[in-house]
């Protein structure tokens, strides 16, 4: 390693002499400040391809499928009930996402981890195992709601299942997921917290700070990134100048990952190897989980950016329940069975509307409480 040259004393200030063309002073060598021997950047992609697809029993497979089918069901009766004006304000739903999700918090510890979201939140909460009725009478804005009714569509909040929301403002949820991951360091309780933000959140400053107080003091964070390619309805490379979002974290020495969002299997398998670096002290890691919403940006939303045929070319050949839906009928799986399953779920979710409708809403002093934090 060169030595830096010894710093220079300063001079006694005097009067600038004239200089001549001749006299001209030539600038020092620049010194390039060395870099760590050490540091290699080891992206986890190659570790990833090694297994790039969970080896799900088939009970597991048969509960991932459950569970997409409740986001799914779920949000469709949502988008009903927004229609008969039952839900007000805004309302993004996660349509087309539900592997995501899915994978990703079926591989977390409940117990120890945390998770936090942005305004599309109400699959996150479905994912983590959250009543439907509590968070459909959120939605509907009635007492029984997990936020009392006051939260809505976009800010739903459970500090019983370590979940934090839920946030309105784009981009706000990475920097409090640095806050909860410190915590979990802090608290030396074992968890990890899981920070999801969009492809539209991706070009926010405070991203990049957090991306560089995680990997400064080495936080149990695992960034991810659902690239569902409109954000609020510009397309990623319209808005981006880098669109491979997995590489965003490289300045800051965080590893990445790309991993097909459509696909529960690969989203679970590519969850284990990311989970297990950051649970073995390495520090942050940064997925990029490609997926596709089929309805607008939120229910107001036209989505005139885009053609039906798209979007209809997304459902024929890359929906995440059809997907592993097939997968199961190849493992010997009835087409009846896997329609009982659905005819389930359906009651489950009918429940949780007339359970929300049959609830009263907040009490007007409702308005004054919880407005100051009195205590956790």
């Amino acid at each position: 390693m060169a030595k830096k040259p010894a710093a220079k004393k300063p001079a006694a200030k005097r009067a600038p002499a004239k200089r001549t063309k001749a006299a001209k002073s030539k600038p020092e060598s620049a010194v390039a400040p060395s870099d760590d021997p050490d540091f290699i950047l080891h992206s986890l992609q190659e570790e990833f391809e090694k297994t790039k697809r969970f080896d799900a029993s088939d009970d597991q497979m048969l509960e991932f499928y459950r569970q997409m089918l409740l986001i799914r069901r779920f949000e469709e009766k949502a988008g009903q009930l927004y229609g008969l004006g039952l839900i007000g304000g805004f309302c993004h739903l996660y349509i087309g996402q539900e592997a995501v999700a899915i994978g990703l918090q079926s591989a977390l510890d409940g117990d120890k981890d945390s998770v936090i979201t942005g305004y599309r939140d109400h699959g996150h909460m479905l994912a983590y195992g959250i009543d439907p009725k509590v968070i459909m009478a959120e939605l509907t804005g009635r007492e029984a709601g997990i936020s009392k009714g006051k939260g809505g569509s976009m800010h739903m909040f459970s500090t019983e299942h370590k979940f934090y929301g839920g946030h309105g403002i784009v981009g706000a949820q990475v920097a409090l997921g640095g806050g909860l991951a410190l915590a979990h360091q802090y608290n030396e309780d074992g968890g990890l917290c899981l920070a999801y933000f969009g492809d539209g959140a991706a070009n926010q400053g405070q991203v990049y700070e957090t991306f560089n107080m995680a990997a400064l003091w080495n936080l149990p964070i695992v960034f991810v990134v659902e690239d569902n390619q409109y954000a609020m309805g510009t397309a990623s490379s319209r808005s981006s100048a880098e669109t491979r979002f997995h590489r965003r974290g490289t300045a800051f020495r965080i590893p990445g990952m790309e991993v097909n969002g459509m696909d529960v299997l690969e989203v679970r398998a590519a969850a284990e190897v990311a989970f297990k670096h950051v649970r073995e002290g390495k520090g942050p890691v940064l997925m990029e989980l490609n997926t596709y919403r089929y309805r607008g940006h939120s229910m107001s939303d036209p989505a005139k950016y885009r053609t039906r045929e798209e979007v209809q070319e997304q459902r024929d050949h890359h929906d995440p329940i059809e997907r592993l839906k097939k997968t199961l009928v190849d493992a010997g799986h009835s087409e009846d069975d896997l329609k009982a399953i659905d005819k389930d779920i359906r009651k489950i979710v009918a429940e949780s509307a007339d359970f929300a409708e049959n609830s009263p809403e907040p009490a007007p002093a409702e308005l004054y409480t919880e407005v100051l934090v009195e205590e956790y």
